[in-house]
This record gives structure tokens, sequence and C-alpha cells, in this order.
């Protein structure tokens, strides 16, 4: 799936945009129950006229009536279209909570700079962090545009003096750069702030 925000996404896949939102199919199934004001008349006056004919629904946020004309073939449709979306939603809740976008959302810049940055880490927590940031550069980073890695440590360190093109080669080269880094050398106090400055100082990078 493509790195895009849920709000765009819904703008392509939601019940709106494929005119199955409750009030949209209502429209397309029957007509609303109308109370209008007649001028003439001086009063409201209630169309009575399809009382008894038809099966009606009532909805519960704004307590309109509709009458249902539709044919059961076409109701059935949209349970079917329904259905469908659903199942398109839990597809892309399951993508959204898994592997690298469990802990970095889904990246939309096309030019990032991530910043290192791992403190007093155990040997371990230093793999797993490691294990994270590679798993983010396979799955998301290879999709955009350029890329960039700081290590705020006792030297600040750079994978490259600026952001670079994405590409399979990139992103290997990458990950190896990261799996070489020396663990004796994360601990730093002072470098996180700089880190951020020297990421945040190149006017391309978009976060």
């Amino acid at each position: 799936q493509s790195l895009v925000s849920s709000s765009k996404w819904l703008q392509c896949y939601g019940l709106k945009r494929n005119k199955l939102s409750l009030s949209q199919i209502l429209a397309q199934i029957g007509f609303q129950h109308r109370k209008d004001y007649v001028t003439t008349l001086g009063k409201t006056v209630a169309s009575r006229y399809a009382d008894g004919l038809f099966p009606q629904y009532k909805r519960a946020q704004d307590g309109s009536v509709y009458n249902l004309t539709a044919k059961k073939e076409l109701i059935l449709h949209f349970v079917d279209c329904l259905m469908g979306a659903i199942e398109l939603y839990k597809q892309r809740m399951e993508w959204l909570t898994s592997e690298s976008r469990q802990i970095f959302g889904v990246i939309q810049e096309r030019c990032i700079v991530i910043v290192l940055d791992f403190g007093t880490a155990t040997p371990a927590e230093f793999d797993l962090s490691r294990d994270a940031l590679s798993m983010v550069l396979v799955e998301q980073v290879i999709q955009i545009a350029r890329f960039n890695l700081i290590w705020a440590a006792q030297d600040l360190m750079k994978w490259q003096q600026k952001p670079t093109p994405v590409s399979e080669h990139t992103v290997q080269a990458a990950v190896m750069w990261l799996w070489k880094l020396d663990h004796m050398t994360a601990v730093s106090h002072t470098n996180s702030a700089e880190a951020l400055l020297e990421a945040m100082g190149d006017d391309a990078v978009s976060s």
C-alpha cells in the first residue's frame, strides 16, 4: 500500500467517496418523509400520502424518517458493497498496525533525515533499535525520494553529508552502516539537539 495518510486514503476509499454513507444510501433506496411549512396555509404540513404504503426507517441522529421504496435486490447490492468496505477497512487497520508502522507510523514526507539517539541503551536495546530502524528503511524509506541518517553519539556522525537519492543500493548501504555502529560510543547527553539542528539545516528536508 502507498504511504498516504488515513485522511487521503479515505478520500479514495471512504464511504462518502463511494456513496455508501447512511444518508447517501437512504437517498438511493427511498425518499424522505417531510414536514414542510406551507406559506399559503401558514402552518407545517406533513406529507402523509406514503403512510402505510412503504416500510419506514427513522434516523436516530436527527429523527428524520425515510420511506423505503427499493427492491430487495438493490438493498442486497448495498449490503455487498458495505461488506466489501468493511473488509477494506480491516485490511487498512491491519496494515497501519503492522511492521515498522507500529513504531514510526506512515512516513509521508519525500525527503527525511532520521536522527539516531540511543541514549544509555543496553546492548540488547541497541540491537532492537537497529532492527526497527532497518525495518523502516527497507519497508518505507525505499518508497520516498531522499534520506539520510545522523547519529547523535559522542562525535556527531552522518551516513552521508546530504540527503541522498533512494535506491535499493543506498538503502542497503544505510542498513550496513547502521549495523557497523559501535554501542560503546552511543551515549551522549548533549549531541541530541545538535543532531536535530543538523537534520533540519537542509531546506529540502520535509521532516
